[in-house]
């Protein structure tokens, strides 16, 4: 039996990013096999009509439910955490699937530069905030999307993170890499902070897809849409797979702190440098937490 076929009716999953791409499908699939689901959006309009499509699903237990969330404001970030900690007493599953690729640089509402907000900061505001409702519902489990991209951006300077900088294109995947690399190390040290309560946290690689993430970005959407037609750049139902298993998957129940990718071949690859370095994550995160105000 697959994840696919996996049962979670009366589980309460918690997803951002839901409106398209790998969130979607997870979604899908979660609907299908009955979840009660809660999607995080910014866009009403979107999140209404992709709570409609779910409900349609065969299997679906209900519409979703709906929580406003803008992760690259702190502010949004705070009223959605307050929102759902108000609405359920436990949550089974988290999913941080929410990310952006900026071929520019952007400054949010915080002052900080949009990918490390919106990819980091936020979820890992998100994350501790709703930290009592899936102990209280242990044993759960944290999903993050992270990306191989972590290999490529270099250890963030954690006395600038979060400062406004300027690149372009060429320079925007050095910044979306180490935003990916702080999902992981993100995902480490949360496990060890949450060794002992039944709640596992994992983050996985859906491979290079054909999803928001990437056809956005103008500069790179044509070859894109060609490659897309080939086994290089995945659909978005493949590379929701990993994300799928590790939040259903009862053979996954108490693995934890684990980066898994689903791209061929990657995984014989050595971790890079700072996913060896336990002091380097403590410190990533007494650092995100004084940026987030926790």
């Amino acid at each position: 039996m697959g994840s696919n076929d996996i049962d979670v009716t009366g589980k309460r999953i918690v997803i951002t990013g839901a409106t398209n791409g790998i969130g979607k499908e997870i979604a899908r699939a979660l609907a299908r096999r009955g979840a009660n689901l809660t999607l995080v959006a910014r866009n009403d309009t979107k999140a209404a009509a992709t709570a409609a499509e779910l409900e349609s699903e065969p299997g679906a237990q209900g519409r979703p439910d709906i929580v406003n969330g803008d992760l690259s404001d702190l502010a949004s970030v705070r009223r959605a955490g307050e929102e759902i900690r108000n609405r359920y007493a436990s949550i089974d599953v988290l999913i941080n699937n929410a990310g952006i690729h900026a071929l520019f640089a952007r400054t949010t509402v915080d002052g900080f530069e949009s990918m490390t907000a919106t990819n980091h900061l936020g979820p890992f505001l998100l994350t501790n905030l709703l930290l009592d409702q899936l102990i209280a519902a242990a044993p759960s489990r944290i999903v993050i999307t992270a990306s191989e991209a972590h290999r490529n951006g270099g250890r963030p300077d954690l006395d600038h993170l979060g400062e406004p900088r300027n690149f372009g294109p060429i320079g925007s995947f050095r910044a979306y890499g180490q935003s990916k690399l702080m999902n992981i190390l993100f995902t480490q040290e949360l496990a060890r902070r949450l060794d002992g309560t039944g709640v596992t946290v994992n983050s996985f690689c859906p491979g290079a897809n054909a999803t928001g993430l990437i056809s956005d970005d103008r500069l790179i959407s044509v070859p894109l849409k060609a490659l897309a037609r080939t086994r290089i750049i995945r659909r978005p139902e493949v590379g929701a797979r990993t994300g799928i298993d590790l939040s259903t998957d009862p053979k996954l129940e108490t693995t934890t702190g684990q980066f898994i990718t689903s791209t061929p071949g990657l995984h014989l690859l050595p971790p890079v440098a700072s996913r060896r370095d336990t002091d380097y994550q403590h410190s990533l995160w007494l650092r995100s937490a004084e940026l987030v105000g926790l």
